[in-house]
């Protein structure tokens, strides 16, 4: 153990999980680290190395460190599954929300880069600027992205982490992710040390086989990003920082010596990159443009409905029918923006809350005699005073509008930002919707 002790640990409250925290340093801006695959706030305290690259970043930060749900000191996971990446967006903001944190650089290593990108597209008002380190917009390779590891081949190796995670004789990745460190004495019982702090083995399994993509929000980042990678790294690594760079609009990318994914070698370069990446950077404009996720439901057969059970029934249908859909916005935190007739327009922070509630939304209703269908997408909207505007909006609509009877219907970008929440789809096909260039593939939420 170093010199500190332990660290102090707070807890911020997630929606009744709480989340492990620690802040170190008091000057401007706000930093919030993000866990990674192998790191918690117990494992930098083991590390010297972690420990002096986490203190040099409290000179000139409020350094904001914590453990993701599931890992380190943080509730476990309610369900046993690695939270959806808007999960882990709402559990960010509980912890700014907790330190008082108004604004705030975010620092991303791994998956936690994909957190920070989806945060800022989704809360641009809330982030100053992104450090991405040896991160990736998705992992696993695929017929559009060349980079990154074949699902089939990542499952196999798995298993080899599932063993070896923890293992004091021999910790996964002892011989990849930190090279220059092989020969260090005692590195390899702390290496385990710090895998065994960070997570279970089979909730390490988990997070290496998440299949979240956040490409289709790379366009909506606004904030300065500096995108960091071992110039001697392997070759997807690489692939994965340059498509960081090439499709984020104002990103600045550099090479870290050596080919240390952890921190190595070259922990002072990564460490002074920082600061002189944060010292000179320009608060970003808050914009008129966000991320958000649109929920449309509408009653089937609504006129035909009329015709058989009068007028006044009707309206009392309706009225408990509105009812009805305000309470469960209400309850999975969605908010109304409009009505017409029959149908509801809601927008929500991510999208398993969203398909979650018009899921329940249709099932309710059923039981009162009311068909629904549901659409949901997510994508960029302009914000006009208290409306949302936009070709997301629209798309939204036109899902809905395909959906059948007692169904939720998504867009792929829905597909897979919910990637480990649980929700599985089935394929409905190409569509050509009104007013989209292209055909978007849409999927029913079962």
């Amino acid at each position: 153990m170093s010199s500190h002790k332990f660290p102090l640990v707070r807890y911020a409250s997630a929606d009744g999980v709480r989340i492990a925290y620690e802040v170190r340093g008091a000057d401007a801006p706000d930093l919030v680290r993000l866990p990674g695959g192998m790191s918690s706030v117990i494992a930098t305290y083991l590390d010297p190395i972690a420990e002096a690259h986490s203190d040099r970043l409290a000179t000139f930060s409020r350094l904001i460190t914590f453990d993701r749900r599931g890992t380190g000191l943080s509730d476990p996971l309610l369900a046993g599954a690695v939270p959806p990446l808007e999960q882990r967006v709402a559990d960010l903001l509980a912890v700014m929300d907790a330190v008082d944190s108004r604004r705030a650089a975010l620092y991303g290593s791994s998956d936690g880069g994909q957190v920070a990108l989806l945060f800022a597209a989704m809360h641009p008002d809330r982030v100053d600027a992104l450090i991405l380190s040896s991160a990736w917009a998705r992992f696993f390779r695929a017929d559009d992205y060349p980079f990154g590891t074949d699902l089939d081949v990542a499952k196999n190796d798995a298993a080899q982490m599932g063993a070896q995670w923890g293992n004091i004789d021999e910790p996964w990745g002892f011989d990849a992710i930190a090279p220059s460190r092989r020969r260090e004495p005692g590195f390899r019982e702390l290496l385990a040390r710090v895998e065994q702090v960070s997570a279970s083995p089979a909730a390490a399994v988990a997070i290496m086989l998440n299949r979240g993509d956040v490409r289709d929000v790379l366009p909506l980042v606004q904030a300065p990003t500096l995108v960091m990678y071992p110039a001697e790294a392997p070759s997807d690594t690489t692939g994965h920082a340059q498509f960081l760079a090439e499709h984020l609009s104002n990103a600045r990318l550099a090479t870290l010596p050596g080919s240390d994914i952890y921190l190595g070698d070259n922990s002072f370069e990564r460490t002074a990159l920082i600061e002189e990446f944060l010292t000179g950077a320009r608060p970003v404009l808050v914009n008129d443009r966000v991320l958000a996720t649109v929920m449309f439901t509408d009653i089937v057969a609504s006129t035909e409905r009329v015709a058989k059970i009068g007028d006044r029934r009707w309206s009392e249908q309706l009225d408990r029918h509105d009812a009805l859909v305000r309470a469960h916005l209400d309850a999975f935190h969605g908010r109304e923006i409009s009505t017409a007739g029959d149908s509801f327009f809601a927008v929500f922070d991510g999208p398993a809350r969203a398909i979650r509630c018009a899921q329940t939304i249709i099932n309710d209703a059923e039981a009162h005699g009311i068909e629904i269908r549901a659409g949901v997408h997510t994508g960029e909207c302009e914000i006009r005073g208290d409306d949302y505007a936009g070709i997301a909006v629209h798309i939204g609509a036109r899902v809905a509008a395909l959906a059948d009877a007692g169904a939720v219907f998504t867009t792929n970008t829905v597909k897979d930002l919910v990637a480990g929440s649980g929700i599985t789809f089935t394929d409905r096909g190409p569509h050509i919707l009104k007013g989209v260039p292209e055909a978007m593939h849409l999927y029913q939420a079962t």
